[in-house]
């Protein structure tokens, strides 16, 4: 296939401040010879970051971006294998340790300062240089999930990580969804160990210098971490390292690994006033524009995992291919209920409903939303941020389906360019969603789900199965449990009264706009 057909090329980046793409010929903005393998679940990620930071001698590498950071949280469930102790013994063994932590909102809007200034901190006395980065829009967040590892003496295991999942309480979850022994509350229905969906992606070859590239420019920015007088005078009075030091010369790029092409998405937003970032000046789309691109290229499928998929915008894409596609089918997999309880919960409702449900209007019986549960039947919350179109294309990141990820907060994510990746991605989770992935190793992937294959069969068993286990809860859960875990999602009706309260709230706190002013009354990105 023909990679500018699905990829952005420099120019639809639209950001000609950043140096992402300078080793790049001619207008390719993406790298080939990658390989590249999903890391589904925080058991699955853990380990793998662990043992890949554990390996790490003097004169090697670790950069790391995190929105969330539990500095106690255990890669392998193991004492000694705490966020802190992995880092803080690289650091110690000379291997260069960076970070750039999100300073976060004060914990009393429901944020988590406190564990992040922790980390921060108890990292920097360990040797490590993290700063905490308050350098975001207006109700912003660095948002960006990201470790790069590099090993001066081998390059060919360079590896990066790139999706949703934060070095935080909660992530380290497996397929059966009992929660992370480490949990953090959401709401009551979720229960006291929170079950989490999530995944990310594991890169190996020249891309790695690519999200090496993202670290560095942030990391090179000279705009103070801060604006807030009172935040500099708390980071004077407790020490807190507040001047990056320099970075060494970036490496060449490692050697090609597979058979992927793979091309980094980002959201940075138009900070104005002349607080512009250097790398990303008016703001980076390219997330919205990756996605745009590649939903308005589907015919068959697409399948998207996310924690939100909200608002009228984020819609429009797939109106347009619905309406262009008559046997193109969409299917999103998103928490049952949304992490908010009480009448902060109606604007995500809302939310849901101005996506989805415009979509089915556009496309009946083409569109069908899930949630998932566990056998015990407590609601899995979906913090995945996945998306595969046409078993072609698939992006895994740390962006959502909204507004705020496409205009508002620091994103990064990364599309892979392969029909069998795209594919086996798509079917893998199947299989875990219809309760099948123990056939997976006596059988192979394909043959335990070969109904799912092609697009129409994914779409009717899935809705077999959430069919299935709906009757069985309204019967009173009685009898042997249908197989599979996803329930029909149910989309609330919202009175004229509560849309007119909820609207305005879902747009300035839940799912602000970063764009220019000057289009904010459209959806051009």
């Amino acid at each position: 296939m023909e990679p500018s057909q699905w990829l952005l090329t420099k120019s639809e980046r639209g950001n000609p401040s950043t140096v992402l793409d300078d080793r790049h010929d001619d207008d390719r903005a993406w790298s080939t010879g990658n390989l590249v393998r999903p890391l589904i679940h925080g058991a699955t990620y853990f380990p793998a970051l662990y043992d890949v930071l554990e390996s790490t001698r003097a004169g090697d590498l670790v950069y790391f971006t995190d929105w969330q950071g539990d500095a106690d949280e255990r890669l392998t469930g193991e004492p000694g294998s705490e966020v802190l102790e992995v880092l803080g013994r690289a650091d110690e063994r000379g291997v260069d340790v960076r970070g750039l932590v999100w300073r976060s909102h004060l914990d009393q809007t429901g944020f988590f300062a406190a564990e992040n200034r922790h980390l921060g901190e108890q990292l920097q006395k360990r040797g490590a240089e993290v700063l905490l980065d308050m350098r975001v829009r207006t109700g912003g967040s660095h948002h960006q999930k990201f470790v790069v590892v590099r090993f001066h003496d081998d390059p060919a295991r360079d590896v990066a990580f790139v999706g949703g999942m934060d070095l935080a309480h909660n992530r380290r979850d497996d397929a059966d969804h009992g929660g992370d022994p480490q949990p953090q509350l959401l709401t009551k229905e979720y229960g006291a160990h929170p079950p989490w969906h999530d995944v990310q992606v594991e890169i190996r070859g020249p891309a790695v210098y690519d999200v090496e590239t993202v670290f560095r420019e942030r990391w090179q920015d000279p705009t103070p971490l801060s604006r807030s007088p009172i935040r500099k005078t708390v980071d004077y009075l407790r020490h807190d390292d507040t001047s990056p030091d320099g970075l060494p010369e970036q490496w060449p790029p490692p050697p090609e690994a597979g058979p992927h092409t793979v091309q980094l998405l980002r959201t940075y937003p138009d900070l104005r006033r002349g607080r512009d970032y250097p790398f990303a000046n008016g703001g980076e789309r390219s997330v919205a524009r990756g996605c745009t691109k590649a939903i308005c290229q589907a015919e068959r499928i697409v399948y998207v995992e996310d924690q939100y998929f909200w608002g009228h915008g984020v819609a429009e894409p797939f109106e347009s291919a619905l309406a262009a596609n008559p046997g193109l089918r969409v299917i999103v997999v998103i928490p049952l209920v949304p992490d908010i309880a009480g009448l902060n919960r109606l604007p995500q409702e809302l939310g849901r409903e101005r996506a989805l449900g415009r979509m089915m209007r556009v496309a009946p019986g083409r569109v069908a939303a899930y949630g998932l549960e566990n056998h015990a039947g407590t609601p899995v919350y979906v913090h995945a941020k996945v998306c595969v179109v046409d078993d072609v294309w698939a992006v895994t990141g740390s962006d959502n389906f909204n507004r705020r990820s496409w205009t508002h907060d620091s994103e990064l994510s990364a599309a892979v360019l392969d029909e069998e990746y795209a594919r086996n991605l798509r079917l893998v989770l199947a299989a875990e969603h219809l309760d099948r992935l123990e056939e997976v190793s006596e059988r192979g992937l394909e043959e335990t789900v070969a109904d799912c294959v092609e697009p129409a069969g994914m779409f009717d068993a899935y809705a077999a199965t959430a069919a299935a286990l709906e009757t069985w809860h309204r019967g009173g859960c009685v009898g042997d449990r249908p197989p599979g875990r996803l329930r029909p999602l149910p989309l609330p009706r919202i009175s004229g009264w509560a849309r007119r309260w909820a609207g305005p709230v879902l747009g300035i706190v839940h799912d602000p706009d970063g764009r220019p002013r000057s289009i904010s009354g459209g959806t051009r990105y």
